[in-house]
């Protein structure tokens, strides 16, 4: 059984320097920015939706925990008084495979309703199949497909 903690700011300032790398990583294998703009862009827009950091009203950074050991991370944003948006999910790489991911995301709908909620959205990148998967699992739907082509 896994556990979610507000991250502190200790917690959030981890978080933050890996959640721009990776962010800015998977935008450019999404082909949706250029390399040597990647991370500025990153940082932009985590300024953009976190200006207060863990503390930005609306938005719970949760740390995921299992028998005290930090496993990974998931935020929920409250983006009106019925809808929640999980803007990141990400469990440690040598936790993945044990059902943490699943369980969080059951836990933070719980949050979610506890808050008012009915629905709540996530967005996937396509190449991540594996995320995909587990998100359709828990009965997550595809609501939009965007597709390009290199030409």
């Amino acid at each position: 059984m896994i556990e979610l903690a507000l991250m502190n700011s200790e917690e959030y300032q981890t978080y933050l320097s890996s959640a721009i790398k990776y962010y800015a990583e998977e935008k450019v294998l999404s082909g949706n920015w250029k390399q040597e703009e990647s991370i500025r862009k990153a940082e932009e827009e985590y300024t953009k939706l976190l200006p207060k950091g863990e503390k930005t009203e609306r938005n719970f950074l949760y740390t995921i925990r299992k028998d005290d050991e930090a496993v990974g991370i998931i935020w929920l944003a409250q983006k009106s008084e019925k809808l929640g948006f999980i803007y990141d999910i990400h469990i440690v790489e040598k936790y993945q495979g044990n059902g943490y991911a699943k369980e969080a995301l059951k836990q933070i709908e719980n949050v979610g309703q506890k808050l008012g909620m009915k629905k709540i959205g996530l967005h996937v990148f396509g190449h991540n199949k594996a995320a995909r998967g587990l998100y359709e699992k828990l009965g997550y739907e595809t609501t939009n497909v965007l597709m390009e082509k290199e030409i």
